[in-house]
Order: C-alpha cells, then sequence, then structure tokens
C-alpha cells in the first residue's frame, strides 16, 4: 500500500497535483496554510497507487510518495 505525504506549508495550492492524479483522491483543502493558500491534501489514502504523478507535478517538491 501507498502513502502521499504532503507538506501543508510547502504547497501553494497549484492544482497540478490534483488534476494528475489517476484517482481522483487529491483535493485542494479548505483550511489555509501559513502563506495564505489552500494546501492539497489526500481525501482517501487507501485508494493510493504509488504512481507519484502527483509528486512529479509538484513544482515545490511538497509531495513525496511512499510505497
Amino acid at each position: 500500500m501507498a502513502s502521499v505525504h504532503i507538506a501543508q506549508d510547502t504547497c501553494k495550492g497549484c492544482g497540478l497535483c490534483v488534476d494528475s492524479c489517476p484517482k481522483g483522491i487529491l483535493a485542494l483543502s479548505g483550511k489555509i496554510n501559513q502563506k495564505g493558500y489552500h494546501p492539497a491534501e489526500c481525501v482517501d489514502p487507501d485508494k493510493c497507487i504509488g504512481c507519484a504523478f502527483c509528486a512529479r507535478m509538484c513544482p515545490d517538491c511538497a509531495i513525496t510518495v511512499e510505497k
């Protein structure tokens, strides 16, 4: 089972990871981080397949995927 870790205070909420996830398990949070952005979050971690498309798309390197 894979897991997605998103550095909430590094994420600027661009949404590229949300758009790239083939399983649709990422979404922008309703919360605001220290920089004033709505960071991405994993809403259904059990469905993660570990493809790491989200991590590759992240311009801020805020996402890591563990298999």
